[in-house]
């Protein structure tokens, strides 16, 4: 068991004032898919796009990670935290559509946050001497993350040589592939799993702010019934996730439960990432220079993305296993397919496909909502 001092555990303005400079960072992100080409993003700006969202999330987790089991808001603790504040910057530089230009300074930056954690792992060694088990966690924590380091500083020169970036893909899914399974994949008596739950619902919250920013195009130009209409039918799909994601994480997610923690952080990076997606397939629904199919597609994917992730923490940390479950997820990914035909069909009349989009988000959500009823039900 958790002692009672982690489970009091708050979160402190020492986090969010770190969370921010990840918006910072994310928000430069994003600038990498306002490069087209041939009527949709450019593959390379994807890809690029994608392996820095992924690993600034990633970064995200691992230094919650380890703020959850071990720190304790000390002078060293924040520090470090300024330390690594202070790198972000050179990785949020670092992204924009000449980043290759910049790849030498984002994977020093990269790797030096990622060997900053890592330390203070081992930093807190002395004050473990007594907790074997414990001792050996961090060492495999310490041991993932400087080995991550390693193969991100690798793509350097293999950039230099190549100009390919596939290192930097496999540093990341090592991380995730690594950390998941032998991390600290013991450690439920050391996780507060109350705070961590916190920690990622601040930062999806986070992300809904970038995607009430991004659908303030949808109000830009002169009013009309038609403006008018786009911009309710945009701010009503923000609502809809919003609080789809608000009744699983008040009614249906488990936060008292006995875990590591490790799953519900690995399916947040992919939730956050979808939202990320849905943000710029709000926005790409305008640009009448895009072609209609990749954007619809891409739209589309991205729900699935994210319902998919969400249904999957209710699968893995839900309060109670109720018979309907299974049900539920084959009656939203029903759905989701008739969704997705729909807007295919109807993909040349914006009018109809983003009134499509509002009802399937609203049904998912009264889905969501009445599950969340007969979760409190039974518990």
């Amino acid at each position: 068991m958790i002692s009672e001092q982690q489970k009091e555990k708050k979160v402190e303005y020492i986090e969010l004032i770190y969370d921010l400079i990840f918006v910072y960072v994310i928000g430069r992100n994003n600038l990498l898919l306002h490069n087209f080409e041939g009527g949709f993003v450019a593959p390379s700006a994807f890809m690029a796009y994608t392996m820095t969202t992924l690993a600034v999330i990633q970064i995200w987790n691992y230094t919650t990670y380890y703020f959850n089991i071990y720190g304790r808001h000390s002078v060293r603790d924040h520090v470090f935290l300024f330390i690594n504040m202070f790198l972000m910057y050179f990785i949020g530089e670092g992204t924009r559509t000449d980043w290759q230009g910049f790849h030498t300074q984002y994977h020093i930056a990269w790797a030096l946050i990622l060997i900053n954690i890592g330390t203070q792992y081992l930093l807190e060694l002395r004050n473990r001497k007594d907790a074997k088990q414990n001792r050996q966690q961090i060492y495999k924590m310490a041991s993932i993350l400087f080995a991550e380091a390693l193969i991100v500083c690798a793509d350097i020169p293999v950039f230099k040589a190549t100009q390919t970036t596939w290192l930097s893909l496999a540093a990341i899914l090592f991380g995730m592939f690594a950390v998941t399974f032998f991390g600290q994949k013991k450690s439920v008596e050391f996780v507060d799993f109350p705070h961590l739950s916190e920690r990622a619902m601040l930062y999806v919250v986070f992300t809904f702010g970038e995607m009430i920013i991004g659908i303030a195009s949808y109000f830009e130009g002169d009013f009309s019934i038609r403006s008018t209409y786009f911009a309710l039918m945009a701010f009503l799909i923000v609502v809809g996730l919003f609080l789809s994601y608000g009744i699983f994480y008040d009614r249906i997610i488990d936060r008292e439960k006995q875990t590591n923690g490790l799953g519900y952080m690995l399916f947040h990076i992919f939730i956050i990432f979808a939202l990320n997606n849905i943000t710029f397939g709000l926005e790409f629904m305008r640009e009448d220079n895009l072609l209609l199919l990749p954007k619809i597609l891409f739209l589309t994917f991205s729900f699935l993305l994210f319902f998919g992730f969400l249904f999957a923490l209710g699968s893995r940390h839900s309060k109670a296993r109720c018979k309907k479950y299974n049900r539920f997820c084959i009656y939203a990914s029903i759905l989701w397919t008739i969704f997705a035909v729909l807007m295919l069909l109807f993909r040349t009349a914006m009018v109809i496909n983003i009134a499509l989009t509002v009802i399937f988000v609203f049904i998912i959500f009264v889905m969501i909502y009445n599950y969340g009823i007969n979760m409190k039900s039974i518990n």
